[in-house]
């Protein structure tokens, strides 16, 4: 234990306070968080100053809430949110809230698009009220989500910017590029030496992948095709 959390008292027959594990590698950040949420009602059970003992200490007390910065020793690049998301896939039932001062997309997306309640990103440089903080803190322990606005833009424009063409496999790919062609179905076949049914499989995949549903007015085998020249069009 990197810190001295000071354990918050219950009265009798009151609410037990939200248990916390906090991980922040700041010594004076961390103490001041660990006031600020003791004070608070928080029962704050551990404060690490890295992510390989925050993730034992996780694995220890299990608390109800964990709050973790992206960028913690011992590279201080995303030690931090990998551990969040460690802790996500291994103890689903813990709120999960990342207070940074940086938008991870790749991590932030995955965080939030694995389970998206119980969940939390907040920006500290914008944190500018500390009771909103608090009830952020408290809803993320009920199972609801708090997102800072920025990295729900950053995180729609992500979105906006991902190529459909990248979710398809090297093989769907490479049927695609034959359908371009405008090879048939038994055509694909014989080029890529396998079964007729097996391309009709990958023709699907590629549909559902392109976000290309049956309709009675689209043709789905040429807008995908347009898909693929789109991106390939000599510039």
């Amino acid at each position: 234990m990197n810190a001295s959390p000071r354990p918050a008292t219950t009265p009798a027959g009151a609410q037990r306070p939200l248990r916390v594990v906090l991980a922040e590698d700041s010594v004076l950040l961390r103490e001041g968080l660990i006031r600020l949420l003791v004070d608070s009602g928080f029962d704050v059970v551990d404060a690490c100053g890295d992510a390989e003992s925050f993730l034992r200490s996780v694995g220890v007390h299990r608390p109800d809430l964990v709050i973790v910065d992206v960028r913690m020793p011992p590279t201080f690049t995303d030690e931090g949110v990998r551990a969040a998301l460690v802790i996500r896939s291994e103890h689903p039932d813990i709120a999960v809230l990342v207070l940074s001062q940086y938008v991870e997309e790749n991590y932030a997306t995955e965080l939030v698009a694995g389970r998206s309640h119980g969940v939390g990103y907040l920006l500290k440089d914008r944190v500018a009220d500390v009771a909103d903080f608090i009830d952020a803190l408290k809803r993320v322990a009920a199972g609801g989500t708090a997102l800072d606005p920025e990295v729900v833009s950053q995180l729609l424009s992500r979105a906006r910017r991902r190529d459909p063409l990248e979710r398809l496999t090297p093989r769907e790919t490479e049927v695609l590029q034959l359908m371009a062609e405008g090879r048939s179905n038994t055509a694909i076949a014989a080029a890529l030496v396998v079964t007729e049914g097996a391309v009709e499989k990958h023709v699907s995949s590629i549909f559902s992948k392109l976000d290309l549903p049956p309709t009675e007015t689209d043709h789905r085998r040429v807008l995908a095709v347009l898909r693929w020249m789109d991106r390939h069009e000599e510039p």
